[in-house]
């Protein structure tokens, strides 16, 4: 199996150290930056495991690794996804698989309108990992697996077949859901991150904090109620699409809570989390709201847009989510 993730973020390193290491995966990156690569990359999780492996190819032309992959893995945020899919369609041969690590910043919606019927398509509902670079090109860590991951696909004549190799490549159960909506739709990011945010800094009056926020493990009341409430309306909108009761739990289900005190207890009680920071810069004075992170440029117009967009569509009133929206799309200038 010959894979080629497009992307050097904490996805992309995690996920061609985990695959990489599997003796019938040969793997390739195409990236911005290949000078930075080294010829071996590796993942050290929490328990101290390390995967690693042998890098076949890494370039920054798509020419050059594109053309012999049997699967196109992007691990991209949501604002290059349409440019990137324009940039390797020329070089996507016969029968390869492209997919995306993540399907709620519009990789389907871009899909189907770049490639023909005939492009096997995959995504995943969730990312795999939590993950971060260690040191860019070499090492990263793989910060928390999941219990079970879950991807729609599309076009391709055995989809059972492609789920088992996406299950042992990055060794971690997966299910194949029933269609792009499954995967594309989610209460994770574009949700979990936009309300989080809205909650912390929407009556912020400038003044400079003297930390750096912890997203999760500083996570309060307001946040969680937040969350539910415009939760409880995307979980309305999905009563109007294919999408099966319980394929995507709700917030509370998902972290086993019964309100917004119970959902702040855990979200705040899981490692894996703690180190997570707020997406914030450092000025003279203290820290400030950044407002070109990824949280910003990708969730808002790439994720609780798409959310927002199809509740339109159904004549689906969104309170919450509207106000959540229209403030960040406002700081991020969207």
């Amino acid at each position: 199996m010959k894979l080629t993730i497009i992307g050097g973020g904490g996805l992309g390193h995690v996920c061609a150290a985990v695959a990489s290491s599997q003796k019938d995966c040969h793997v390739s990156i195409l990236t911005g930056h290949p000078q930075m690569w080294g010829s071996m990359v590796l993942a050290e999780d929490p328990e101290g495991k390390v995967f690693s492996g042998l890098l076949e190819k890494v370039s920054s032309e798509a020419y050059e690794v594109i053309p012999d992959a049997d699967i196109v893995l992007l691990c991209i945020p949501g604002y290059l996804m349409e440019e990137t899919l324009q940039r390797i369609k020329p070089y996507v041969r016969n029968y390869a698989i492209v997919g995306s690590i993540v399907s709620s910043t519009g990789f389907f919606n871009f899909a189907h309108r770049i490639f023909s019927n005939s492009v096997p398509l995959f995504g995943y509902q969730r990312v795999p990992y939590i993950s971060r670079v260690k040191q860019y090109g070499h090492s990263s860590f793989l910060l928390g697996y999941k219990k079970e991951l879950a991807i729609a696909v599309e076009n391709h004549p055995n989809p059972e077949m492609l789920r088992g190799q996406l299950e042992r490549m990055f060794l971690t159960p997966t299910v194949l859901l029933q269609n792009y909506y499954e995967a594309a739709l989610t209460n994770s990011n574009p949700i979990l991150h936009t309300g989080r945010l809205y909650s912390m800094w929407h009556q912020w009056d400038g003044t400079p904090f003297d930390h750096q926020i912890l997203f999760y493990r500083e996570w309060d009341v307001p946040s969680a109620q937040k969350l539910i409430e415009m939760d409880e309306e995307f979980m309305s909108l999905l009563r109007y699409l294919p999408v099966r009761e319980g394929v995507i739990p709700s917030l509370l289900d998902y972290y086993e809570s019964k309100d917004a005190k119970s959902l702040t207890a855990k979200i705040q009680s899981i490692s894996s989390f703690h180190n997570i920071v707020a997406p914030m810069k450092q000025i003279d004075g203290g820290w400030i709201p950044d407002y070109g992170s990824r949280y910003f440029i990708e969730d808002f117009p790439f994720g609780l847009k798409l959310i927002k967009d199809l509740a339109i569509e159904h004549s689906l009133s969104t309170p919450n989510i509207d106000v959540v929206l229209e403030w960040g799309m406002k700081v991020a200038r969207k």
